[in-house]
């Protein structure tokens, strides 16, 4: 496989990844960003973790859709993250996730 031939594969799996995300974003309540990954779910709690000395969240979704161009399947019962890093967490309305037409 050429070099040409992987940017392709790639570009193609995103362009696959972010029409999946189109047109799952509505049934979900949340957005989640931490240093590694972007989450779609409905239920979201983070929790601040000290037991060590070293503060560090521990982020736990419910229903998620997991944005990840390698990972066969997106969409999980649970999930639990643990970093040391930021954890952004947003609410979604209904005007955040409006495709404006013509769109992809």
């Amino acid at each position: 496989m050429s070099t040409e031939d992987l940017e392709r594969f790639e570009a193609d799996a995103e362009l696959a990844l972010y029409r999946e995300y189109r047109d799952v974003v509505k049934i979900f309540k949340y957005v989640v960003e931490t240093d590694r990954r972007f989450y779609l779910c409905n239920a979201v709690d983070v929790k601040v973790r000290s037991e060590t000395g070293d503060a560090y969240f521990e982020v736990t979704l419910s229903d998620a859709w997991v944005w990840d161009i390698y990972r066969p399947a997106r969409f999980a019962k649970q999930v639990k993250v643990l970093t040391f890093k930021d954890v952004n967490v947003e609410e979604l309305q209904d005007s955040d996730f409006k495709v404006p037409p013509g769109t992809v």
